[in-house]
């Protein structure tokens, strides 16, 4: 296809077939062959919105804190079980692993049962398992307890983001993804704080009878505020209308593995998802070290100290995330300005390049650095672990919410598949980083992280410039027009 730049190809478009704000799809197509996707849940009273983002927001801080609350509490939990702290991390690895690929089960799940059937029901498993590893005898059923809570974790996300885009408009979407992608980040951070104060002065297992509790206050709040939204397709109704009841052919095909990974045919979405990828090799590869490089360097002897170093990233995730959020509303805004009032999904993308090309891996170079070099006292490592955090979340928000416009009848699919590549670079980050660290020295280990981020930026780079027109390729010479 001649290359062609997407702002003045969408704008000959819009004239014709369009109205302002509309979605990529919309733009592409030089005759209407879709219907406009509806959006009769963004009728939706603005405090229920508003009472739905707080519980999915929840739910998802809920289940990301359950990555990362047992880290301060390793030493501890090995010495109980009799194992070594590299092998918990192994088993933390395991965990996101199962978070990643539950994605192939619990989309299907959705689809099937609808999704707020299907997110109570998780939110139940999600709470027996819990208390299965609260009260674990031995290393076995807490490694298997953990692994079966991991299964429902990536349905927070996936359902609570994909909720969102459903009921908010999209010039404030990216504001409600803002808060939502807080909660994710926040987990993350508050787990090891939490953990640490805890196993300072308790039991390890405390931290997930405090697990349990805030599982019990997402069910309730579920079970009254988040409605029954199904996917808008060519093939699903929304829940004003009555679904089409499904075949066993059709419930066949919804576990077929590739429903998930077809998706990825398109360049724009599977280099997105490596992008989020590349970007959480940093978040957990500091989450991950920060006990294991912090206590040493410092003389820290006891886990709620060191848990308090998560503070800083923490409070750089969450004010990253709402800042980021509204940075990226605010450039969608302002390109729809320049188009005279059309919208392309890769807009956003535009608003986190600064942090990936420059804060952040600027941040993380210092970070290991003054660490290598025993420089700057805690003052230094504390700041650039604030600004990386800050920066970070600043780049998920605009991807995070690309990933959920890109391709809006397979909105599900596509969200589902970014957590499962996301999760993978997650996993091999905390698995690796510790040893790396050993081996090669905090430093070198910092430099790589910081070069992975700035290779996600470079790519992201591409997307918001040529995205569109990978997309308009692939559906042209695959012929997959249909599936917009």
């Amino acid at each position: 296809m001649a290359s062609q730049n997407p702002a003045t190809s969408a704008s000959l478009t819009v004239s014709a077939f369009s109205t302002p704000g509309t979605s990529v799809f919309d733009l592409e197509q030089t005759i209407p062959t879709q219907p406009h996707i509806p959006t009769p849940h963004c009728s939706l009273p603005t405090w229920r919105k508003y009472l739905v983002l707080a519980t999915v927001s929840w739910m998802a801080l809920v289940a990301t804190y359950s990555t990362t609350s047992l880290l301060p509490a390793t030493p501890e939990i090995g010495a109980e079980f009799n194992t070594s702290v590299s092998t918990l991390n192994i088993t933390n690895a395991g965990f996101l692993l199962a978070m990643g690929f539950s994605s192939f089960i619990t989309g299907p799940l959705v689809e099937v049962f609808g999704r707020r059937k299907a997110y109570n029901v998780a939110l139940v498993i999600f709470l027996g398992c819990s208390i299965g590893t609260a009260l674990a005898p031995n290393l076995g059923v807490f490694v298997g307890m953990r692994t079966l809570s991991a299964l429902e974790g990536t349905l927070f996300m996936v359902v609570g983001q994909t909720i969102l885009a459903d009921i908010f408009e999209p010039i404030l979407r990216g504001r409600a993804v803002g808060c939502f992608l807080a909660a994710t980040v926040s987990g993350p951070a508050i787990g090891p704080i939490i953990g640490g104060v805890i196993v300072t002065y308790t039991t390890w297992r405390a931290i997930y009878w405090v697990q349990v509790g805030m599982i019990a206050a997402g069910l309730i709040a579920s079970m009254l505020f988040v409605p029954d939204i199904r996917q808008t397709s060519k093939h699903q109704s929304s829940s004003d209308e009555k679904p089409r009841s499904l075949s066993m052919e059709d419930i066949r095909s919804l576990f077929n593995p590739m429903r998930l990974l077809r998706p990825l045919v398109y360049p724009n979405v599977i280099l997105a998802d490596i992008a989020c990828g590349l970007l959480s090799t940093l978040q957990y590869g500091l989450l991950s070290s920060i006990r294991e490089i912090i206590n040493p360097r410092f003389h820290l002897t006891t886990p709620l100290i060191s848990g308090l170093f998560y503070i800083a990233p923490g409070a750089g995730f969450l004010l990253g995330s709402i800042v980021g959020g509204q940075f990226s509303d605010r450039t969608v805004r302002n390109y729809m300005l320049k188009r005279k009032g059309v919208r392309l999904p890769q807009d956003r993308l535009n608003s986190g390049l600064v942090a990936m090309l420059l804060v952040v891996p600027g941040a993380s170079l210092t970070f290991g650095w003054t660490l290598k070099q025993e420089v700057g006292g805690m003052v230094v490592p504390v700041i650039m672990s604030f600004v990386a955090g800050a920066g970070l979340m600043g780049s998920f928000n605009g991807l995070n919410t690309y990933t959920a416009e890109v391709l809006p009848y397979k909105r599900s699919e596509v969200i589902s598949g970014k957590y499962v590549i996301q999760y993978i670079f997650g996993a091999g980050s905390t698995a690796v980083i510790v040893p790396a660290i050993d081996a090669i020295g905090v430093g070198w280990a910092f430099t790589i992280l910081a070069i992975l981020v700035t290779l996600a930026g470079l790519i992201v780079l591409l997307i918001a410039k040529r995205g569109l027109e990978m997309q308009i390729w692939v559906e042209k010479s695959l012929g997959k027009e249909e599936d917009r």
